[in-house]
């Protein structure tokens, strides 16, 4: 049995939001599991205060989280439904 083009893509598009919303979990994780000791870290190479560092965390996982929505998860649900 063969896949089209357009299951091939739908296919595609759901692993990469898979993969994707599993990274942004892991780095959601580890970055409010382990905020002092990977901020202390992200201080020193940064040469930032700790509350810029919070504030880059969150926008870090805000723009990941848009991003993931915006090119994976919204045109794989779009391709579903067109596509019966």
């Amino acid at each position: 049995m063969t896949m089209t083009s357009w299951e091939i893509v739908l296919a595609a598009l759901g692993w990469c939001t898979l993969i994707n919303l599993g990274m942004l979990t892991f780095s959601t994780v580890i970055v409010v599991g382990c905020e002092k000791s990977v901020g202390r870290l992200h201080q020193k190479w940064f040469h930032l205060e700790s509350h810029e560092i919070r504030q880059e965390y969150f926008r870090y996982l805000a723009n990941y989280k848009l991003l993931v929505l915006v090119f994976n998860l919204v045109p794989y649900l779009a391709l579903r439904l067109a596509i019966p």
